[in-house]
């Protein structure tokens, strides 16, 4: 199964890092060495709010099928909905879209069938 095809309410990006690891010499100066030439750690936070109960699963079940945190997958170009830049702006690193996820969806379920899901994405390259 794929990652639901639902547009998001709200979305965070985080754009991650380089792989840097500062070294303070003996007479005191910054020396920073670079581990790679991928960024790394991009987060997603995706926001779904008053969607139906049906569709709130669907995360539920991505998760499960996905065996939670471990398996990688892409996002479908819904995710970006309304961002006017290109989609590969959005992308963990330069190399493409996979991610995985950071925890299980957080749903809250309102009384009239409707739920808010939040769902935290780290990016993987």
């Amino acid at each position: 199964m794929a990652f639901p095809t639902i547009y998001p309410s709200a979305r965070n990006y985080e754009a991650g890092d380089w792989p840097v690891r500062p070294y303070q010499t003996l007479s005191g100066a910054e020396v920073r060495i670079r581990y790679g030439n991928r960024r790394s750690n991009a987060k997603l936070s995706l926001s779904y709010e008053n969607i139906a109960d049906t569709e709130a699963e669907q995360f539920l079940s991505h998760y499960n099928e996905t065996n939670g945190t471990f398996y990688t997958f892409s996002v479908p170009a819904a995710v970006y909905a309304g961002w006017a830049g290109s989609p590969n702006a959005l992308s963990p690193g330069s190399s493409g879209a996979a991610y995985r996820y950071a925890g299980p969806p957080q749903i809250t379920a309102l009384p009239c069938g409707k739920s808010t899901v939040k769902v935290e994405l780290i990016g993987v390259t």
